[in-house]
């Protein structure tokens, strides 16, 4: 009886220490890409890594520098790219979430290969517009830009943008970039792929955007709603406004700065 109940208080210490030690864990950075040109590198790059698919989106965690970081395919869209965040936030109980990849340039100041620090994201998707006549034609520059329902400081509040977190945006801003231009600016999101210079130029002119793409609006607006501390970078592949095409190596580049960005995290946590 003596060893018996010896033998269960070792496996109650036991339990207890390893409780103790779970919760000293850190908590990962969470790493989002649409493709696999967006965050293939950045899997192979994590030591350890195990790989699980939930819900459909596949999540590699492992270690980057010794701290645990998870880098999940969202797959293309803002649906996506919402209920991938939101699985991976329940799963891995973040500290931080960064979304990145390939977006298509707004601003004539940037080129192919110059990568945005998403200070602010907006929906440039989310418009109405007001009664017109059948007959009487379509007119994009009389469409009104709609707001967002998002929570902030415990309420649900209409908002027209979202902000990256301010410390993150300045971790991402002391990182170097070789390979292009590093700017603070605006990211636009929607499901939409814009070529028409006249659109570009209309939403360019309304919202201020740097670059288009199809994820971080959705990402934002999860990690407002977690209280998840976020950050969205993403990097021209493309800029119809100088004619530059789409260049898949700009996704292995983005993906190689977003890396030495965690290490910035990861140094300051």
């Amino acid at each position: 009886m003596k060893k018996m109940l010896c033998l269960v208080l070792t496996l109650l210490l036991a339990l207890l220490s390893f409780a103790a030690l779970a919760e000293e864990a850190p908590r990962p950075i969470l790493i989002g890409g649409a493709m696999d040109l967006e965050t293939a590198d950045m899997m192979q790059a994590l030591e350890d890594a195990q790989t699980q698919v939930i819900n459909g989106y596949t999540y590699v965690s492992g270690k980057l520098d010794g701290y645990p970081v998870v880098v999940v395919k969202t797959q293309v869209g803002m649906v996506n790219a919402a209920a991938s965040t939101t699985t991976g936030i329940m799963t891995f109980n973040p500290i931080a979430v960064i979304n990145q990849g390939t977006a298509g340039g707004h601003d004539e100041a940037l080129h192919k290969g110059d990568i945005v620090i998403g200070a602010t994201t907006v929906n440039i998707n989310a418009f109405k517009s007001d009664w017109s006549d059948k007959g009487a034609g379509i007119d994009p520059t009389k469409w009104i830009w709609m707001t967002t329902e998002v929570l902030q400081d415990g309420e649900v509040k209409e908002v027209s943008s979202l902000s990256s977190d301010p410390a993150l945006v300045e971790i991402a801003k002391s990182v170097p970039y070789a390979k292009g231009t590093l700017v603070e600016g605006v990211i636009g999101s929607g499901d939409v792929w814009n070529k028409e210079l006249d659109r570009i130029g209309l939403i360019h002119s309304q919202f201020n955007t740097s670059c288009e793409e199809m994820e971080t609006f959705a990402v934002a607006q999860v990690c407002a709603y977690t209280g998840t501390p976020f950050l969205g970078i993403r990097i021209l592949s493309n800029n119809e406004l100088h004619q530059e095409s789409f260049d898949p190596q700009t996704g292995a580049d983005c993906q190689a700065y977003v890396l030495d960005v965690a290490r910035a995290m990861i140094k300051s946590y």
